[in-house]
């Protein structure tokens, strides 16, 4: 393994750091977090990670390669480093490399959307406001009425299109353990950002346990060591919405 610091640039709490986080537990990677958030109170963010993105969710920098969207990062951490792990992340062969690569796919481009949408509005928000994350049906003080049909009807929409995807992935779950395959891997991985996050309200819990499969599959990828650790980094964050028992 190659001697250069793994570095990751972000705050706990994004989900994008939370994924690359997880990665680098899984495959027993030592690393250096690097907190932007504590760069606000009159201390300058790094000028690299201004370079490199501006938006400063995530960034990891390991020698000389500097990757910042996570996905991609996780894909590094799994094929530029020997296996430290019993498991294989990323596929042990061609077939089942492609078998992760259909699911990250369908969870950048169907999951992560809707999901990341309901995060917000059920978990993000109530605590900005101060309404229960239970029930988005009462506004709090200070949003009208006009506001909030808005928000309900963002909610609901974004509960739709969620749950259409969930039925394919709870198909697919009746099939095999994991998304891909019998055993924990990538593709199951990169949903716990958000799927975390969704499952920090009770209506988004009930949405997620609304697929028996689902439910049995989230269970279980999200009672991994490696998570809770990470759900125990973000639990210390001023910026986590919920702090779940790690």
């Amino acid at each position: 393994m190659a001697s250069a610091v793994v570095q990751v640039f972000g705050q706990p709490a994004s989900t994008d750091v939370a994924r690359v986080m997880a990665c680098l537990l899984e495959r027993k990677l030592d690393f250096e977090l690097v907190r932007t958030d504590a760069f606000r109170r009159g201390r300058k963010l790094p000028e690299l990670v201004k370079m490199r993105d501006p938006s400063s969710k995530v960034m990891l920098k390991h020698g000389d390669t500097t990757l910042t969207d996570s996905r991609d990062i996780c894909r590094y951490v799994c094929t530029e480093f020997p296996r430290w792990c019993t498991r294989d992340l990323y596929g042990a062969g061609a077939l089942e490399r492609a078998s992760v690569e259909k699911w990250l796919q369908a969870e950048a481009q169907s999951f992560d959307a809707p999901s990341a949408a309901l995060a917000f509005h059920l978990a993000f928000a109530p605590r900005l406001v101060g309404m229960p994350s239970s029930s988005p049906a009462a506004a709090p003080d200070g949003i009208d009425d006009e506001e909030e049909a808005r928000r309900a009807a963002t909610v609901a929409e974004n509960e739709r299109l969620l749950l259409r995807v969930l039925d394919v992935y709870d198909d697919a779950l009746g099939r095999s353990a994991y998304l891909a395959g019998g055993e924990f891997t990538l593709a199951d991985l990169s949903h716990l950002p958000n799927a975390h996050y969704v499952a920090c309200s009770a209506r988004g819990r009930a949405l997620l346990a609304s697929r028996g499969n689902v439910a049995r599959w989230y269970a279980a990828i999200s009672a991994r060591p490696a998570w809770r650790r990470v759900v125990g980094v973000q639990a210390r964050s001023a910026h986590c919405p919920c702090a779940l028992e790690a």
